[in-house]
């Protein structure tokens, strides 16, 4: 797909005053890191502030759950959040499944759905919602996955279960019947484009963001202290009475996201770095339980790997935190490790290196853009081994750290949610326009069956 210039015709296009935002399983008001919550939820509540500070009228509209009430949060002036009742509040994410034809009644007959221009669908189960209500001649249908049933079920953990055939033919569907596909880098947008037969027109590539106000480096001596840590030069600080680095893990225990992989990382470097740094590193997890998570990846199981492993002693479990918080544990550490299974993007990736602290991540999926060169590493083999590998230069010369670490910083500062609200904006213009010109019963993004050759795939700036 082609990228969008300061002269692109897209953009001479007339904007939209009114968006809708779904996302049925979790709201842009939960607490990134527990439960579903994750990069979802900051993007959510990073794009919908953007669109309100630009004039839109921003709807975002989601399902009451145990946490979230049913009714409306206004957050600012241009910006609310609904909570629709659709199925029992404690109703997990693998049931609401069976709640989202409620979730389309609700949403359908709900007062702020009438004059909306754009409906910009977040996550397969979304998409399903969205594809019905296009189905009946609404607003300009825009689509983001976030995550592919498909990448994931081709790099399960072992004894995670495989997303369900529903989802896949969904997500199929989904993506032929809307007006255009957002995607995070334009690696899933050329997947996208092969697997489901979509042409130029019906993708654009829009990275997430950084908040670079809460996400720095400056204060990294500051952090140290508020985190327990006296000091910011790696593999020298203390912690309390830990006198090694910091590792950092942060993200929902589950098995996709590989925390279990860091702890035995932690054990790895051991063994890797015996008179180094290395065997004298602790590593903090920062987040919460989460689906699949719970009896495999969840506290009580990975203290008891710990144990198992001989590294109880220096792993330390904390629940999600807030931006500020967050920000100041990426500051505090030497190095933040993202061995996630498969990954869309990875905005802790870019968080952590916003901060100056250097990513070691698998080399999988989104985390190839996110990463920047020379800010840390992309571990092929993403095992313990290939992981302490990887670790050990960062580690063992400061030199080496601070190269890695100026790297980073100017990597994340290609990457700001004022780029991403514009991307957005611009391909909502489009989405109207496509749908202006034809049947709004008929339109879709897939075209004729000509039109659906696989595109040449160029990104969005990301800043």
């Amino acid at each position: 797909m082609r990228a969008l210039a300061a002269d692109d015709p897209a953009l001479d296009q007339p904007g939209p005053t009114r968006v809708g935002l779904v996302s049925v399983h979790t709201s842009p008001l939960a607490q990134p890191g527990t439960g579903d919550g994750g990069g979802l939820n900051v993007h959510l509540d990073a794009l919908a502030r953007g669109l309100a500070a630009r004039g839109v009228q921003v709807e975002v509209f989601t399902r009451r759950d145990r946490d979230v009430p049913a009714g409306t949060t206004t957050v600012t002036d241009r910006y609310r959040v609904h909570a629709l009742d659709a199925g029992p509040a404690e109703a997990t994410k693998d049931e609401l499944v069976n709640h989202l034809c409620a979730f389309v009644f609700a949403l359908a007959r709900h007062p702020a759905v009438a004059d909306l221009d754009v409906l910009h669908t977040h996550y397969w189960m979304a998409g399903w919602v969205g594809r019905r209500l296009a189905r009946r001649g609404g607003p300009a249908l825009v689509q983001s996955f976030h995550t592919l049933a498909a990448t994931k079920n081709a790099s399960l953990a072992p004894g995670d279960h495989p997303e369900p055939p529903l989802r896949l033919t969904a997500e199929h569907r989904i993506a032929r019947d809307t007006d255009l596909v957002l995607c995070p880098t334009s690696a899933e947008a050329r997947d996208l484009a092969d697997r489901h037969g979509l042409s130029e027109q019906a993708l654009r590539v829009v990275s997430p963001g950084v908040d670079h106000d809460a996400f720095h480096p400056r204060g990294r001596a500051h952090a140290a202290t508020v985190c327990g840590r006296r000091g910011a030069t790696p593999g020298t600080a203390p912690l309390g009475h830990h006198d090694g680095p910091t590792l950092l893990f942060v993200g929902r225990l589950q098995p996709l996201k590989g925390p279990d992989v860091a702890v035995r990382t932690l054990a790895a470097l051991a063994a890797a770095d015996p008179h180094g740094p290395g065997a004298r590193a602790r590593l903090v997890i920062v987040g919460g339980a989460s689906g699949s998570g719970q009896g495999t990846t969840d506290p009580a199981r990975l203290r008891a790997l710990a144990t198992e492993l001989g590294v109880a002693d220096r792993v330390e479990l904390l629940g999600p935190r807030p931006q500020q918080a967050l920000a100041d544990c990426y500051r505090a550490a030497d190095v933040v490790v993202v061995p996630s299974r498969s990954e869309s993007f990875g905005l802790v990736a870019l968080e952590a290196q916003a901060c100056g602290t250097p990513v070691v991540a698998a080399d999988v999926g989104g985390l190839r853009h996110a990463v920047g060169p020379g800010a840390g590493g992309l571990v092929s083999q993403p095992d313990a081994g290939g992981f302490a590998a990887a670790l050990c230069p960062l580690l063992a010369d400061p030199q080496h750290w601070e190269q890695a670490s100026q790297a980073a910083i100017e990597h994340a500062a290609r990457f700001t949610w004022d780029a991403t609200v514009e991307g957005s904006l611009a391909a909502y213009r489009d989405a109207l326009a496509a749908r202006h010109r034809s049947d709004p019963a008929l339109a879709h993004a897939g075209g004729s069956p000509e039109a659906r050759s696989a595109p040449r795939v160029a990104a969005h700036p990301a800043g």
